[in-house]
């Protein structure tokens, strides 16, 4: 674990008093240009950066917490499931009176250039992360810094470092995307289609190999699924790829509910009616799968309160305890109009 360098250690390398490295890096009268160059020099090859508050000079901690999203921005903005987790984590922060620092980047690079300089500017006590990868590289950073944190989801598989102050909390994505094949499967669908989002998320990785599981183990003849970037636009251009192809699928399960209401308006503008020549799904139900007609079939869970449950984690984590590896309740699924049997099996179900 590498400890913070403090303003004694720049001292010390330069050879110089705290006060003189105070003046050159607050930049103060009472130090020589030169020797201000030889501190400054110093502080950088340290990897020291300015504190964000007085209270963090002093070691006393900073009473934030950070989350970072490394996601397109332009999918954000009607997306509720980030809404509602940020929700529950700051019902628990509350408690505490603890701050939340959020910020939006581009890619898991950034991400973590993000983590290192929080780390030197003691900007947080800890982290959430979500969006766990495959291959990713952020828990092997956090333990290098020694910054506890909850990642949100199953992370992949020898990503985090033993014995880290990294704790889990997850839900079971394979057997939710299980219960919508055997519902799907239950009304007579045999080509289903998967809609899903960010193809290097271990979630994606593990709801597209559940549904190719189920739909082995139940002789579905076909059952594909496709990535995008979570936004409308691409769940919209993903359905209609699907729906010309040779052999359309008479089922879609979209990995959110704005892509699944983008797919409605697809089949609505080629005038296939939902559900009785096509069956929607979404992942995380909302208002908007709701207020749809018809309403949207759909994964339900309590987001605020899984939010809730991992920023109580960290919380744990802050106050000494273990790290720990939780598993919250799994989506469940809530039928409504916007799936029912196909044609052929009508007669054969009723």
């Amino acid at each position: 674990m590498r400890r913070r360098p403090t303003i004694k250690d720049i001292a010390r390398r330069a050879g110089v008093s705290e006060s003189a490295v105070s003046f050159a890096l607050n930049d103060r009268p009472g130090v020589s240009a030169a020797t201000r160059e030889r501190i400054r020099r110093v502080a950088d090859q340290l990897g020291w950066l300015p504190s964000a508050a007085a209270r963090a000079l002093s070691g006393e901690g900073s009473a934030t917490v950070g989350l970072v999203l490394a996601r397109p921005a332009r999918t954000l903005g009607v997306e509720s499931f980030f809404l509602q987790l940020v929700s529950g984590v700051q019902e628990a922060l509350a408690v505490r009176r603890l701050g939340l620092l959020f910020q939006v980047v581009e890619d898991v690079d950034a991400e973590c250039a993000a983590y290192r300089r929080w780390w030197a500017e003691h900007r947080v006590d800890g982290l959430l992360v979500v969006d766990p990868r495959e291959d990713d590289p952020r828990p092997a950073l956090l333990a290098e810094l020694g910054l506890p944190a909850v990642i949100v989801g199953a992370p992949g598989a020898g990503t985090v470092p033993s014995g880290a102050a990294i704790s889990c909390v997850r839900a079971d994505d394979a057997a939710a995307m299980a219960s919508v094949v055997d519902h799907l499967h239950g009304l007579g669908h045999r080509r289903v289609a998967h809609v899903a989002g960010l193809a290097e998320l271990a979630h994606t990785r593990r709801r597209v190999a559940s549904l190719r599981a189920e739909a082995t183990r139940r002789g579905l003849c076909e059952a594909t699924s496709v990535t995008t970037d979570y936004s409308d636009a691409q769940g919209a251009e993903a359905t209609r790829r699907l729906l010309t192809g040779e052999r359309p699928p008479t089922a879609i399960v979209f990995d959110n509910d704005v892509m699944a209401v983008a797919g409605l308006a697809v089949a609505a503008e080629r005038g296939m009616s939902v559900p009785r020549a096509l069956s929607i799904v979404a992942w995380d139900d909302s208002a908007l799968c709701r207020n749809t007609h018809p309403t949207l079939t759909a994964l339900t869970r309590d987001t605020a309160t899984f939010g809730r449950h991992a920023a109580e984690e960290l919380i744990a984590l802050l106050d000494g305890g273990p790290a720990r590896w939780v598993e919250d309740a799994a989506p469940r699924l809530m039928a409504r109009e916007s799936t029912a049997a196909t044609p052929a099996s009508r007669g054969r179900l009723s």
